[in-house]
Formats: C-alpha cells, sequence, structure tokens
C-alpha cells in the first residue's frame, strides 16, 4: 500500500512539476518557428553558449567549458558553428597569447533581439488569454521564481569568473531550436 504524501515538501513538488510542464511547453512553443523568421537554425547547446558569451563577453573556451559543465571538444565545436554562421568571433586574449576569448558579433546580437522579442510577442499573444488579475498574480509568481532562481545559479559554483562577468539576463532558458 502507498503512503498518501503530503505537506509543504509534496506541495513543493507540486508546484516544480507544474512548473516543469510549463517548460515544457514553452519549450515546445518557441520551436515553432514562423515563416520568415531567420534563415539560420540554432541548436539549443548553440543557444546556451550565445547567452553565457553574452553574459560573459571575452569569455575563454576554458571557462566556457566549466561554466557549461562540457568537455572542451564539444565546446569548440559549437563554437566552431556559431563562428561559421558569423554569431560568435574568436580573438586573440589580450592578458595571454594562449588564450582564444569569445564575444558576439552584431549579427549574434540581433539574432539573440530577435528571438527574444518574437518570445515575448508569442507569449504575450497566448497571455492575452488570461484575466488582468490572472496576469497580476502571474506577473508576481514569475519574479518570485526569477529570484530564487538567481540566488540559486549565484549559490553553485561555475569555474572562475571571466572578464566581464555580469548577471544573468531575464531570459536563460533553453530550447531544441530556434529560427
Amino acid at each position: 500500500m502507498g503512503v498518501e504524501r503530503s505537506g509543504p515538501d509534496q506541495r513543493l513538488r507540486d508546484v516544480a512539476r507544474a512548473m516543469r510542464g510549463v517548460i515544457e511547453l514553452l519549450e515546445v512553443y518557441w520551436t515553432r518557428v514562423p515563416e520568415g523568421f531567420s534563415p539560420v537554425t540554432v541548436s539549443a547547446p548553440q543557444l546556451r553558449v550565445m547567452y553565457v558569451i553574452e553574459r560573459r563577453e571575452g569569455i575563454n573556451l576554458r571557462q566556457l567549458g566549466a561554466e557549461l559543465e562540457a568537455a572542451p571538444s564539444s565546446v569548440s565545436r559549437l563554437c566552431d558553428r556559431l563562428e561559421a554562421i558569423g554569431f560568435v568571433r574568436r580573438s586573440s586574449s589580450t592578458a595571454s597569447r594562449r588564450e582564444v576569448e569569445l564575444r558576439l558579433t552584431a549579427q549574434g546580437r540581433a539574432h539573440l533581439d530577435r528571438l527574444r522579442a518574437r518570445r515575448e510577442e508569442r507569449l504575450a499573444a497566448a497571455l492575452a488569454r488570461a484575466s488582468p488579475a490572472s496576469r497580476a498574480r502571474l506577473m508576481e509568481a514569475v519574479e518570485t521564481i526569477r529570484v530564487a532562481l538567481t540566488a540559486s545559479v549565484r549559490a553553485e559554483p561555475a569555474g572562475p569568473p571571466g572578464p566581464g562577468t555580469q548577471q544573468p539576463p531575464p531570459d536563460t532558458g533553453a530550447e531544441r531550436r530556434t529560427g
């Protein structure tokens, strides 16, 4: 016979399960690329690399690998692809000739700007179906989650800070494919 679970721990799990469901729906929703959005498709891992480079301008491959918890060869291949499509630029470090710094190009920044704008438009269209009172409660809940996640991310070790370390942008969600 199973034991009925209740109390604060179960309520936290219920909220986490509901949030996971929303995140999964958002991943599916955001992967539907409208016609003519962008001729370039960026994978979720490539998008994650772009977010990190945007947040830590001038990061090197070793630091990027530590932040992503990925093997150096994988990180290098991701950056190769992003450089080939013109979204990332590698340059020699001013601090050490042996290191390479990574920066987003204007084209890479523009892609992230378009992606974020498209996400916001699509979310706003979906949220328009909710009542103003529901949207106000959602805004408060989302802010609570953002603050809690930001504190959690800061508490986790992510390797040594790189040049230009900044606070993470509000949108750090990953998706499988973007346009």
